[in-house]
């Protein structure tokens, strides 16, 4: 099998926002996921979290996309 890639090159604001981002997915999950807050305080900030980790998720990787075009 022969495999081959391509290249992108991101700059360190990209690279700092998609750290962001999985780091919001993971902490809202993991509140979500956890009993450390109340049940109703944990469910809006862990899917506040996850939210916004999902939405700024979209135009990163359509950006990656069309770079790879």
């Amino acid at each position: 099998m022969n495999f081959t890639g391509k290249s992108v090159t991101l700059m360190l604001p990209e690279i700092g926002m998609i750290a962001l981002t999985r780091g919001a997915l993971g902490v809202g999950i993991g509140l979500l996921l956890s009993n450390s807050l109340e049940k109703e305080e944990r469910q809006s900030a862990g899917l506040a979290l996850l939210a916004v980790g999902v939405l700024t998720t979209i135009p990163l990787l359509l950006r990656l996309r069309n770079a790879l075009k």
